[in-house]
């Protein structure tokens, strides 16, 4: 495993390049397979308040991949488990994320879709957060990404709901807040000591500022969709099943029985099934 913290100037093997504004200080890692398959590399994108390391590290998906001769690339999202959090705010913004993935997956050697060559191009499995973002990195890379699997994924942003002026009146003073969303994502951010609260509140902002309009870009590469039966946000997988496909993709659908948005990151079904969809 080759670890690497993407800098205003950072390396990463024999790749250097200077980043564009802020350094975003993105925690990468890329990990390597005991026998070689022969793919193309697999990227990994965390859900909010995450990590790599509660998304893909405790929930066996990087050994699970490299089990099946998959190289992984991951990364911390800014504010995330090892990365920096910046404080100018277009570090967060998905645009912004989009370009750094492009950067990170491009220095671990990364290459354009080639016919005929399976090591060529790039497969991206995102959970919750990062599904939109690989949605989103799918729709704007078509001769980089050769399969999508979203894991927890939704037609809309439950983050762009959120109320920022209630979580910070209830961080400055302890005023409760109404909206129920809004305080189980507060919650969720609070539990991890690792999180940067100022942090979480930016990506929400940029998030806010930059829509998820799944109709307006959407992937023509294949896609895997795949929610619990319990996650409330499975009603929507439809709605994004038919964008794609409407865009000429293949695309399938998987609903986990007795899971919920929560832990069918965890689940054997969930990850048999991106293996086997990857691994063509």
């Amino acid at each position: 495993m080759r670890t690497d913290m993407m800098t205003g100037r950072h390396t990463m093997e024999q790749h250097r390049h200077t980043v564009e504004g802020t350094d975003p200080g993105l925690f990468v890692e890329v990990h390597e397979p005991a026998t070689d398959a022969g793919l193309r590399p697999v990227l990994l994108i965390h859900g909010f308040s995450s990590s790599t390391k509660l998304n893909w590290v405790d929930s066996g998906w990087i050994t699970t991949l490299q089990d099946a001769g998959r190289r992984v690339i991951t990364v911390d999202l800014p504010g995330h488990g090892r990365s920096h959090s910046p404080e100018d705010l277009d570090s967060y913004t998905p645009s912004r994320i989009r370009a750094d993935l492009l950067q990170i997956v491009n220095d671990a050697g990364a290459r354009p879709l080639r016919d005929g060559d399976p090591s060529t191009g790039l497969d991206v499995i995102g959970y919750s957060l990062g599904s939109r973002l690989a949605w989103e990195f799918g729709a704007t890379q078509p001769d980089l990404v050769h399969r999508i699997v979203l894991g927890g994924p939704s037609s809309a942003d439950p983050l762009a709901a959120f109320d920022l002026v209630a979580a910070q009146r209830h961080l400055a003073d302890g005023t409760p807040i109404e909206d129920g969303s809004t305080a189980g994502l507060l919650k969720m951010a609070q539990m991890l000591p690792s999180n940067n609260l100022f942090a979480m509140l930016s990506l929400i902002e940029a998030i806010k500022g930059e829509p998820f309009d799944p109709a307006e870009a959407a992937p023509h590469m294949p896609l895997l969709l795949v929610a619990g039966e319990k996650d409330e946000r499975a009603a929507t997988m439809p709605e994004l099943a038919s964008i794609a496909g409407k865009r000429g993709g293949m695309v399938e659908t998987l609903v986990i029985p007795g899971r919920t948005h929560t832990n069918v990151i965890t689940s054997r079904a969930f990850k048999e099934a991106a293996v086997g969809f990857l691994g063509v």
